[in-house]
């Protein structure tokens, strides 16, 4: 199964895609979508919108993985919350309208997810990103972030089939 694992944001969103075979996960590819600070709101959305369409057409995820965004998160600025959500919104409807599977996670599950710990910081985070697909090299903050998500979302996506499995032979 492939997972698009998605940090959302109105300057950079980060992306990750992880294939999952049985227990083992591997990443295909991580990066940025990434828009012009400098340019209208409506111009950076429309960018983040057709940069997720394009990878999407081009990754072929069967399930995509946003973390849920909290006002704190934003350091209580409104004005960013409200980007955050436009930027959050462009990113549904490209995912809506081709009809995929969309999950969400707060930030706290996917870090307890990967790191083991909810308030893990960013570093620890990124640290076991790294060990956890045995990758070298630093993925960039946001990428990370998207790897965290699409592995939590594996992680869980499991657990479910599992659960589901057990209740079944009951």
């Amino acid at each position: 199964m492939r997972i698009l694992g998605l940090d959302p944001g109105s300057v950079h969103t980060g992306y990750g895609l992880v294939e999952q075979d049985g227990p083992r996960l591997r990443l295909v590819e991580a990066g940025t979508l990434p828009c012009p600070r400098a340019a209208p709101l409506p111009e950076r959305l429309a960018r983040l919108a057709g940069g997720l369409a394009a990878l999407v057409e081009r990754a072929a995820p069967q399930t995509v993985v946003l973390e849920t965004a909290f006002h704190h998160r934003v350091h209580g600025n409104s004005r960013s919350l409200i980007v955050l959500a436009q930027a959050r919104g462009a990113l549904l409807s490209v995912l809506g309208g081709r009809r995929l599977e969309v999950r969400e996670y707060s930030p706290a599950e996917v870090k307890s997810a990967v790191a083991g710990n909810g308030r893990a910081g960013k570093t620890q985070v990124a640290r076991m990103v790294r060990l956890l697909l045995a990758l070298d090299g630093d993925l960039g903050a946001d990428a990370a972030d998207a790897v965290a998500v699409a592995i939590c979302a594996a992680k869980r996506l499991r657990s479910d089939r599992i659960s589901a499995l057990h209740g079944r032979s009951k």
